[in-house]
């Protein structure tokens, strides 16, 4: 199945990014958004990193004007009926993701393909929302979109074979790297990476080291391009948090459970560098002073 125009549910961070690197390698992409501002937002995020693409020589000022002349936005879905393949990126929460399938599955052509970018919510119970199981699949982005190379494709038990075939081979088109999973909690990385990061808040909770010395040690002992709490800054611990519990309800092992402290700063509104304050604070963001908890 051939694939040549791209809709994006979402213009967020995630979204924002996933519609660049689409209309970058060479597809006609629409992004929906529920109100113009955040389609305003999130294409001058896109136009500023171009920009530094273009500075870079990445891309020349001529491949930077007509990727951007391949994006459109809209907030009426029915621009999107034409779509061969949509990629939903909206606020991490079920019963939207849900609702918003609902809706759009009325709307786009029945050969359409549906694809969550969702990092831990089952994708057999998004494509329950929709009367096209055969044609639903996890296709997960990582942050920064842009830069990530990664890619992870689920499939559940309906995914149709050559759906899901086609779909990782988009993925290529890309430049990404895919790898084939399946539809289980927290798919490959967070199944893995996730109790890393809450076992480096229980060591700084049982006092094995202070915040900056186990980012240190990961760093150089591991080979890691940042630590875990600077990681856990960089991700959000609200988003960190909710995974946690999406992977305890499904698991229920303590591998999987939220640390108290990780559950406090959420609760104190303290998500990390993007509200300024997390297990570090940016008030200068060039030099963050760790915490003391």
């Amino acid at each position: 199945m051939e694939m040549r125009k791209i809709g994006v549910l979402g213009c967020g961070l995630m979204g924002s990014g996933i519609a660049q690197v689409t209309a970058t390698a060479g597809f006609d992409v629409t992004v929906l958004e529920v109100e113009q501002k955040f389609i305003d937002k999130g294409f001058a995020g896109i136009e500023k990193s171009l920009a530094k693409f273009a500075e870079k020589g990445t891309i020349t000022a001529q491949q930077k004007d007509e990727i951007r002349g391949r994006l459109k936005g809209t907030t009426n879905a029915q621009d999107l009926r034409d779509c061969d393949l949509m990629i939903e990126a909206i606020i991490e929460n079920v019963e939207e993701k849900k609702k918003m399938y609902a809706a759009i599955d009325a709307v786009v052509k029945k050969d359409a393909v549906f694809a969550s970018n969702t990092s831990s919510i089952s994708i057999t119970e998004l494509m329950a929302a929709t009367k096209r199981p055969e044609r639903f699949v996890g296709l997960h982005f990582f942050n920064p979109v842009p830069l990530m190379k990664l890619v992870e494709v689920v499939r559940t038990v309906a995914t149709a074979n050559d759906v899901y075939e086609s779909v990782f081979e988009f993925a290529k088109k890309l430049g990404k790297v895919p790898v084939r999973t399946s539809d289980k909690t927290g798919f490959i990385v967070n199944r893995l990476l996730v109790p890393y990061l809450l076992d480096a808040i229980r060591a700084y909770e049982e006092g094995v080291g202070s915040i900056p010395d186990i980012d240190q040690a990961m760093k150089l002992g591991c080979g890691y391009p940042m630590g875990p709490f600077t990681l856990l800054d960089f991700v959000g611990l609200d988003t960190t948090y909710y995974i946690t519990q999406v992977m305890y309800d499904e698991f229920k092992e303590r591998r999987f459970a939220s640390p108290p402290l990780l559950k406090r700063l959420v609760m104190a509104g303290w998500y990390g560098r993007k509200t300024g304050k997390g297990f570090y604070d940016y008030a200068d963001p060039n030099n963050p002073v760790p915490g003391k908890f």
